[in-house]
């Protein structure tokens, strides 16, 4: 009876200290990954975000849906590095993702594009062997976000009518920001007038201001936040798929 209560004791202290271990050791967490299955191995452009094509390609198509993450969609964006946890297949730096969709496994944080998936094999065979295993645990840890010198991009989205509804998607976030809130300036009242989440990265508003529209940015990250604005307004002529550099560099 003794030794099954020191039995007992030992499995609950190392239940108990299993979390700690895996969230102190270089800031990663323990978790789970599968991946999700599509036709050529790239992102979903239809996903939870709202990115369209932007999120089937971003990052070269190593993208990946997330749950406890998501983050009410605030989490969209978001830049993660994933590794494995079978010593003779998982690759010892793993995948470099970023988040652009929603999506719940068995007890997964993360549902990897085919690509992501492939790249926490050490090689080709390796990562073969992974994919048959379904889901697999592993360890992760958010990391910058690197967009190759882009600034931060507005583009309306493909439901706005001008003038009478604007919505607009946020992409190349660097740095470790989230994007929490955005406004935009109410010229006749003289005020800054907050947009709604309408879903994912997506911000709408019902009748905008007409002429150029003037937004900013609430960014958390970094045990900060703070708002920053466009350099850059959105013409008054603006309609659906524009694009408008914000001239922000985040990073």
């Amino acid at each position: 009876m003794e030794l099954n209560f020191k039995h007992q004791l030992g499995l609950l202290c190392v239940t108990l200290l299993l979390p700690v271990l895996c969230t102190s050791q270089d800031s990663f967490t323990c978790s789970r990954a599968t991946y999700y299955g599509s036709p050529d191995c790239y992102g979903n452009p239809r996903g939870a975000c709202g990115f369209g094509e932007y999120g089937k390609t971003v990052n070269d198509g190593n993208v990946a849906g997330v749950s406890w993450l998501w983050k009410n969609g605030s989490g969209c964006g978001a830049c993660y590095q994933v590794r494995c946890k079978i010593p003779q297949f998982c690759d010892d730096y793993g995948a470099y993702v970023v988040v652009t969709d929603y999506g719940e496994g068995d007890r997964t944080d993360f549902i990897m594009s085919p690509r992501a998936y492939s790249r926490l094999g050490r090689n080709a065979d390796a990562s073969a062997e992974l994919f048959k295993y379904g889901v697999v645990d592993v360890e992760y840890r958010r990391v910058p976000c690197r967009y190759g010198g882009n600034n931060l991009l507005v583009k309306v989205n493909e439901h706005s009518r001008n003038p009478h509804y604007l919505a607009i998607l946020i992409l190349y976030v660097g740095g470790t920001y989230d994007v929490t809130a955005v406004e935009l300036w109410q010229e006749d009242c003289q005020e800054w007038r907050r947009m709604r989440r309408a879903f994912g990265t997506v911000f709408d508003a019902e009748n905008p201001p007409r002429g150029d529209i003037k937004l900013r940015f609430q960014l958390s990250g970094n045990a900060e936040q703070y708002w920053v604005q466009s350099k850059n307004v959105i013409s008054s002529d603006w309609e659906a798929g524009a694009v408008y550099d914000s001239e922000i560099q985040l990073g």
